[in-house]
């Protein structure tokens, strides 16, 4: 009975919305009210959990309001039409995406940057763990970094920097995650609350030079990193990138896995470090003549 209802309003809207006669100056009133009913659809799909039809209903409720002239109204349907409907985000990954999308429009319209950095990020995560589209996510987690630092959310873009550069590293687009580490790193010089992360952020850039096995720019790198800091050279992260350089450069393998187990002794690699890390010897093995 609610399923039927529903589409019993989901008529009754459309008709709301599309009026015969052409344009009159009710119009927006017909807009409003044809918004209710998508509304009122949108919920009586929910409670039959059927949450292809509530997200589509709420996304029709959203163009009316739009077309009503009710931007900031509009963006929260969009919000809600990806959130709201039963396990729609998991269920209909594009689809949310297609809203979320919808109300970063209308959010940039009516300058809410910080809130559409929000959903930007939220995409990122659906392309991450909805479809599984590593490069999508990439892009969107860039996307929403550069939004935040516009609204001086630094430490949240730089969040989206660092996710964005963990991913470029597992595509092997290496040159473009050491950027985005390097970018992190330099920000998080500049305040005492985060400088105990530039270490990491440095080590994660160093590996990816060497999954490259261009040991003269994982060279240059450090020397820089060491002028930047000079304290990074001393650190267990910056000798522990030395010793690898020396192994790759002489075709050690043995004086590499010592290297890794020595460090995994005292700082425990993550599962990041460890993929990235099997690159690398991967690669040594693989080279002519370093081994």
């Amino acid at each position: 009975m609610t399923s039927y209802y529903a589409e019993v309003l989901m008529q009754r809207a459309a008709e709301k919305e599309n009026p015969s006669g052409g344009w009159f100056p009710s119009q927006n009133t017909s807009f409003k009210e044809a918004g209710d009913l998508y509304q009122q659809a949108a919920n009586a799909f929910r409670l039959e959990k059927q949450s292809k039809e509530a997200g589509g209903a709420f996304c029709k409720e959203a163009e009316c309001r739009e077309k009503a002239g009710e931007e900031a109204d509009a963006a929260n349907v969009y919000l809600k039409a990806a959130k709201t409907p039963h396990q729609f985000k998991e269920e209909y990954p594009d689809l949310a995406i297609r809203a979320l999308e919808s109300a970063i429009r209308l959010l940039h319209r009516i300058g809410q940057f910080r809130q559409a950095a929000d959903r930007e990020k939220e995409i990122a995560n659906i392309w991450l763990q909805g479809i599984s589209d590593i490069g999508k996510a990439c892009e969107s987690f860039e996307r929403a970094g550069e939004w935040y630092s516009q609204e001086n959310a630094q430490a949240t873009a730089n969040a989206c920097f660092k996710d964005a550069a963990d991913l470029h590293a597992e595509l092997d687009h290496f040159p473009v995650a050491i950027e985005l580490y390097e970018k992190v790193a330099n920000y998080s010089l500049t305040s005492a609350l985060t400088m105990y992360s530039v270490k990491d952020h440095w080590l994660r850039a160093g590996l990816c030079a060497l999954a490259t096995q261009d040991t003269v720019t994982a060279r240059r790198n450090l020397q820089r990193y060491g002028t930047q800091d000079a304290t990074f050279p001393s650190t267990r992260e910056g000798k522990f990138l030395e010793s690898l350089v020396e192994a790759i450069e002489a075709g050690d393998i043995e004086a590499f896995t010592a290297a890794v187990v020595e460090f995994d002794k005292i700082t425990k690699l993550d599962n990041w470090k460890t993929i990235i890390l099997s690159k690398i010897e991967n690669g040594i093995q693989d080279e002519p003549g370093l081994t």
